[in-house]
Order: structure tokens, then C-alpha cells, then sequence
């Protein structure tokens, strides 16, 4: 059957252009077959692929993991995502290999045939940092401790997979199954992971330069990108990270303000004994929850104690994180080695790996003193305002 009669290919138009739009799985040599196919038949001017810069250096540059600067990552607030970032890629290159395929491949193949075809190359996927960024921003804690089970537990289905069920991961693209399942069980961020990146890949690939435009874009983007195909699309609005905003840096500021105001209260209504008691709740509180989450870290028993110190100081200050700084003494008691970046993806073939690894470490020392630091605030306060009974 000629290629163009796929059921995985759509023939879309816009001022003049003719698009191929080929819906893919991201681990299937089907897949791979027919990108090539389809640019070789066409021979279009321009080829479109569902990757960001970021993901096509992942792509390109297997060894980039060893210019990773973690005191960087750690300063700029970015642990997470990049954290979340390393599951993802992790939990498609454990699928690749039940799959005996390289995860990505198809792309890979799609950007070499169109050297091959001398067409041009358009990156039309938005960065997958920015994705990250807009959804942590928009979450709720409770949902930022369901948004990391998710992952893991997705992780951990992996092994548990029938021949049936890999048989039908080989007709869709793994990446967008899991946020998928992600955008259900989290529906406030669905829009972002899943219904923004639809309407930005449409934007790209119309406004791809050329009169004969092939994409190759993830099978799950295709029912949403042809469904906002004529859509206006506001791309700096999807592109940038939304500030805080009023209501949020207010929030920042008066819970701290809120805890202070409520413990010279304590003394001065309750008496010394009440004060007391609140400022023990508070301290005790946040450092077990800090120190419970380095330790579920697997953290250096340094860094646990130092988590446990900083969470009662910086669960009052705005500026500052718990998480920051266990993350930092964990980097200085137990720097990761070069044989760390090297072992990435083999220690990340598994669950277990995450805790072994030195980068991984770090960044889940960060991520889970912050939500225990976090999570110890909102108990703590409760408890707090016992003394006042």
C-alpha cells in the first residue's frame, strides 16, 4: 500500500501550503518506516518534528548529561524539572527496549531523510522545560505529591506489562499515553501538558516555511492539532512562564507573616507557657516532615541533619527553601562523579536507580525535602493554634 494511504497519515492545506501530517508512536520501527517513506515519496521542502532544542540535544548528544551543572539547577529552582524530565525519557528508553527500538528513532530518521531530501528542518515542539515550568506552576502541593506517585507508579507498571498491552503500545506514542493518564488523574494541568503543545504544534507547522510541509508529531497530538488547525494561537502567551502573581507572592509573604503574628499572640494572650508550646510545634513539625523527606531520599545523614536545621528558618522565608540547601550539602558531602553521568542510563532502568545515582539523588533530595518542608507548614499550623484551647 503506497504510504500516503496510511491511516497514520492527514493530508491538511492552509494558504496555499500542503501538509502530511504523520502521526507516530515514539517507539515503534512501523513508525520509523513510514516517516521515511512519506519524505522520500513527497520530497517536501520542509520537514516538521515534534522536538523543542532541549530534546533534540537529548536526541543528538547522548553525553550531554555530563555538562549538567547541579549547583545551577539547584540555584535556579529547575530540580524538578529536570528531575521529571530524566523519568520521562527514563520510562520511554525502558519501553524502547522491550520494544528492541531506540526511543525517538522515528524523529531521528525523519530529520535524516530530510538532509538526505535537501528540505529544511523546523523544531516545532515547545521547549519541554516550559511545559514542565507552566504545569508545577499551576499546581496545588497536594497535587505536586500526586504529579511525583504518578511518575513513579508509572515507572513501576513497566515490568508488569502483558504482551498485549506491548503490542498495543506499538500503535501510539508512549510519552503522551503517560500524560495522558497524568492529565486525568490531574485535570487541572491537562490543558497545559496536553491542549497547549496541540495548539502550539498546529501554529509551527502551519507557519512552516515551504509550499509542501511533512510532520512527524506524536500520534496523541494529532486529534488536537487538527482540531485547532485554523485556531488562532497566541504563541509568546504559551511560551512564557506566568508570574506568581499578586495573590500568590501575597500568599508567599502572609503565611509566614501569619505564623510570626500568631506566635507573639500566643504569648501575649495565652502566656509564656503558650508561646512556647507554639514555637516548639512549629520547629518540631517542619524539621521532622524536611528530614522525613531527605531520608526518603536516601540523603547523606549530613544533609537530613541539615534539612532538619533549615526547614523551621526557611518555611518563613519567601526567599529561601529547605530543599536548596539540603540540596547543596548533599552536592558537597557527596559530589557525583563523572562515572555518575555516565551510568545515568543504565542506573535509571530502574526505580532503585534513581535513589543510586549521584545526579538523581541530589535532585530527589531537593524535590522531597521541599514537599516535606512544605506539607510540615500546613500541619503545623493546626497544631499551633491548640495552645490557644
Amino acid at each position: 500500500m503506497n504510504s500516503l494511504e496510511s491511516t497514520n497519515v492527514d493530508r491538511l492545506e492552509h494558504e496555499g501550503k500542503e501538509i502530511f501530517l504523520v502521526g507516530t508512536a515514539h517507539v515503534s520501527l512501523e513508525s520509523v518506516n513510514l516517516a521515511r517513506q512519506i519524505i522520500e515519496e513527497t520530497q517536501p521542502d520542509t520537514v516538521c518534528v515534534e522536538l523543542c532544542d532541549s530534546r533534540y540535544q537529548a536526541l543528538s548528544q547522548e553525553n550531554r548529561w555530563q555538562e549538567t551543572n547541579l549547583f545551577k539547577v539547584i540555584r535556579e529552582k529547575k530540580a524538578f524539572l529536570l528531575l521529571a524530565n530524566l523519568m520521562l525519557a527514563s520510562f520511554q528508553r525502558r519501553i524502547g527496549e522491550k520494544l528492541d527500538i531506540k526511543p525517538g528513532q522515528e524523529m531521528a530518521t525523519a530529520i535524516d531523510a530530510a538532509r538526505e531530501t535537501g528540505a529544511g528542518i523546523e523544531l516545532v515542539d515547545r521547549d519541554v522545560r516550559t511545559t514542565l515550568s507552566r504545569a508545577w506552576r499551576f499546581m496545588k502541593l497536594s497535587s505536586k505529591f500526586k504529579l511525583m506517585v504518578e511518575l513513579f507508579s508509572s515507572f513501576g507498571q513497566i515490568d508488569k506489562l502483558k504482551q498485549e498491552e506491548i503490542e498495543n503500545l506499538k500503535k501510539k506514542d508512549v510519552l503522551e499515553s503517560v500524560l495522558e493518564e497524568v492529565g486525568e488523574s490531574l485535570p487541572e494541568v491537562k490543558r497545559i501538558l496536553i491542549d497547549e503543545r496541540d495548539e502550539y504544534l498546529a501554529h509551527k507547522i502551519r507557519s512552516a516555511p515551504g509550499r509542501k510541509i511533512v510532520a512527524v508529531v506524536g500520534a496523541g497530538h494529532v486529534p488536537g492539532i487538527k482540531k485547532c488547525w485554523e485556531k488562532p494561537v497566541d504563541v509568546a502567551e504559551l511560551e512564557s512562564i506566568p508570574p506568581g502573581g499578586k495573590l500568590l507572592a501575597g500568599f508567599k509573604w502572609g503565611l509566614p507573616a501569619l505564623i510570626v503574628s500568631l506566635i507573639v499572640f500566643g504569648f501575649f494572650k495565652a502566656g509564656q507557657s503558650a508561646g512556647t508550646d507554639m514555637i516548639t510545634w512549629w520547629i518540631a513539625v517542619n524539621a521532622a516532615f524536611a528530614g522525613m523527606g531527605a531520608a526518603m531520599a536516601l540523603a547523606h545523614p549530613f544533609t537530613v541533619c541539615s534539612a532538619v536545621v533549615a526547614a523551621p528558618f526557611t518555611s518563613l522565608n519567601p526567599m529561601m527553601a529547605a530543599g536548596w540547601v539540603s540540596g547543596m550539602v548533599e552536592l558537597f558531602v557527596r559530589k557525583p562523579r563523572v562515572k555518575d553521568f555516565e551510568a545515568l542510563p543504565s542506573d535509571l532502568s530502574k526505580i532503585r536507580g534513581f535513589w543510586k545515582n549521584g545526579i538523581t539523588r541530589v535532585l530527589l533530595v531537593v524535590v522531597m525535602t521541599n514537599l516535606g518542608s512544605s506539607l510540615g507548614t500546613f500541619i503545623a499550623i493546626p497544631l499551633m493554634l491548640r495552645a490557644f484551647q
